[in-house]
């Protein structure tokens, strides 16, 4: 390998099989991820009242952040590639399960597990994306897993759309789909991804062979970091939630929401992976810090006087922040773990991103209710000061030896 950071192409072309396959199931598993676009649609044509499929959708929630720490502690006891190969395989199942289940109570339980099944694939999906990519890349690889993402949820309503329709409006095809491919990869996996013997040991200097979700918790600065986080994942959340409904009560046409939301997806998706190129040998504190700085900016342009330039240059602002910092965000975990603990620092991570995206509807509609359009003035304050938490709590990437051709600076 060069001793580079590294284009796109020359991280994609030079890393191993592994690591291909693990990008292109996180790219699939998006774009197949059907279930939680038409849950709320196929259960309420199934004569469930709207009350209780929002429900069983808040159960697929909760599910799925159980399921981002389990995969992680799973990874570390059973191997990365197993706990994949589980998960895609059980949620599979469940998915199919769903169209042939009469009873709420058992189709509830199936729901939740579903997104158990299906989230335990993040953590360990990361924690070897990591172990197999030199430290100087890391941010790149993960840049790489984010537009996979952000790619297929784009798609997935569309072709979801389509398979719904070609059925003639019937789900059967829509889910034995999503559950076939879901089967798909985790044979793939099976036999492309390395077994636990060839994973790199998960050990750290001081010999313990495993790690646990305690080593998260007795590391104070990280804790901070995940705080952080969160309440930066909250402040995100509102402009899916609380934005739309601000504009409509403002009196604003919602075309100028619909742009905002495709401006925001086009800049991620055409300029993140350009611009991490560039961003991937800043340093963290820097990379991490002007993000969350810049979406407390574009949530504070928010406060002013609802209009389209408002909602247009505010969406901006924060985008930009995204497309500088989101690849560091989900890189800084993998990359300041002990080796002996990745899984669990991940498995932390994406909890806190789920929880966060959770609950941010709940606290953006809250305080709209209480304060109407001065619901961005707060929200914009606790962001930035977010920003300025976090850069403490930032410290330096220790270089792993036997992964890493360059170091990386904070």
């Amino acid at each position: 390998m060069s001793a580079d950071t590294g284009s796109v192409l020359a991280t994609w072309r030079e890393s191993p099989l592994a690591v291909k396959t693990l990008l292109a199931g996180i790219f699939v598993n998006r774009l197949s991820g059907f279930l939680n676009i038409f849950l709320v649609l196929y259960l309420t044509a199934q004569g469930y009242s709207p009350d209780a499929a929002a429900f069983a959708l808040g159960a697929y929630g909760a599910g799925a952040m159980v399921g981002t720490l389990l995969g992680g502690s799973l990874a570390a006891r059973l191997g990365t590639r197993n706990t994949v190969v589980i998960g895609m395989a059980g949620s599979s199942v469940m998915i199919a399960s769903l169209l042939y289940l009469n009873s709420y109570g058992v189709l509830l339980a199936a729901v939740a597990l579903a997104g158990l099944t299906a989230q335990m694939f993040r953590p360990a999906s990361a924690t070897l994306l990591s172990q197999l990519t030199p430290d100087n890349r890391q941010v790149m690889v993960f840049a790489m897993s984010r537009f996979g993402i952000n790619l297929g949820a784009t798609a997935a309503p569309l072709i979801g759309f389509g398979l719904y329709n070609l059925q003639r409006q019937r789900y059967d095809l829509l889910f034995w789909g999503e559950a076939l491919i879901a089967l798909v990869f985790a044979a793939v996996a099976l036999f492309t991804l390395p077994g636990r013997a060839a994973e790199r040991p998960a050990t750290d200097e001081g010999g313990e062979a495993s790690g646990s979700y305690l080593d998260v918790l007795r590391d104070r600065r990280y804790l901070v970091y995940l705080i952080s986080t969160l309440v930066h994942t909250v402040v995100y959340g509102q402009y899916l939630s609380t934005l739309p409904l601000d504009v409509k009560a403002s009196g604003v046409d919602i075309v100028w929401y619909t742009v905002a939301v495709s401006l925001n997806g086009f800049i991620v998706i055409a300029f993140e992976l350009l611009t991490t190129k560039v961003t991937q040998s800043w340093p963290m504190r820097v990379t991490i810090g002007i993000s969350f700085a810049l979406m407390g900016a574009g949530i504070a342009v928010y406060a002013l006087p609802m209009g389209p330039a408002v909602i247009v240059i505010g969406t901006l602002v924060w985008s930009i922040g995204e497309i500088i910092g989101g690849p560091a965000i989900f890189a800084y975990p993998a990359l300041i773990a002990p080796a002996r603990a990745k899984s669990h620092y991940l498995g932390g991570f994406h909890f806190v991103f789920g929880l966060g995206s959770a609950i941010g509807p709940v606290v953006g509609g809250w305080l709209l209710v209480k304060l109407g359009h001065g619901v961005w003035v707060p929200l914009a304050i606790v962001s930035l000061a977010a920003s300025l938490v976090v850069v403490t709590a930032i410290r330096r990437p220790q270089p792993t030896p036997e992964n890493t051709l360059t170091g990386q600076t904070t």
